[in-house]
Order: structure tokens, then sequence, then C-alpha cells
């Protein structure tokens, strides 16, 4: 009878402690979805003719980051992207620093960075 009555109590006591851990991986998902960011970025230097968007999309995708990339008329590529925010950064260094291997980067500007809670494109994709 008294390991009955133990083992009453344990189902008791384990309930409370998985609904305890549902609770706290509740509140734990807004925290990890947090870690998602949106960023615009313009990338100046010798960045058009030289296959800089095809190369940022392909970039891009391989980062898993979603957004778009365009040429502008003053001679410079600007864009979105949003994803995790390590691989954000992987990719601010990547169009800071690297581009396309034709390309000559005097700088990047990346503003407007923000949390996201929910991805805003599905894909990465290039504006004509």
């Amino acid at each position: 009878m008294i390991i009955v009555d133990f083992l009453k109590k344990f189902e008791v006591h384990s309930s409370l402690i998985l609904i305890f851990l549902l609770l706290i991986r509740q509140y734990a998902t807004p925290e990890e979805k947090m870690t998602t960011i949106g960023v615009n970025f313009e990338v100046f230097g010798k960045v058009q003719g030289v296959f800089f968007r095809k190369f940022t999309a392909s970039k891009a995708k391989e980062l898993g980051l979603n957004g778009w990339c365009m040429n502008t008329n003053d001679g410079t590529v600007r864009g979105y992207i949003e994803g995790n925010m390590s691989k954000i950064d992987e990719m601010k260094n990547w169009l800071q620093y690297i581009g396309s291997p034709k390309s000559s980067i005097l700088k990047a500007e990346f503003k407007n960075e923000k949390g996201l809670n929910n991805l805003t494109y599905h894909n990465f994709t290039i504006k004509k």
C-alpha cells in the first residue's frame, strides 16, 4: 500500500513537472523567434555588371536567407535580407568584404535592423 501511494504521488509530481516544462518552452519560443532578424543593405563600388546580384542571391540561398536585391540608378546594389541572426551576420560579412569575383566593394551599409516574429519573404529574389 505504501508503494501504491508513493507511485500515485509521483504521477502527480511528474505531471506537474511536464506542465512546467511545457510552459517554459512556450515562453521561450518568442526569444527564439527574436533571433530572426531583417535588415536593409546597400553595397557601393563596382557592383553592377559583375554578376553581383546573381552571386548575392546564390549566397543568400546557401545561407537559408530570404529577401531581395536590385540595381539602383546610382550604381549600387540595394536589398533586404531576413533570417537567422548568425546567418545574417555571415551575409553582412560577404556583402561588405567578398561579393562576386569581379566586384570591387567600397563599402556596405546596413539599416533598419529589427527582430522579426515571422518572415516576410519565402525566398530570395532578384528584382529588375
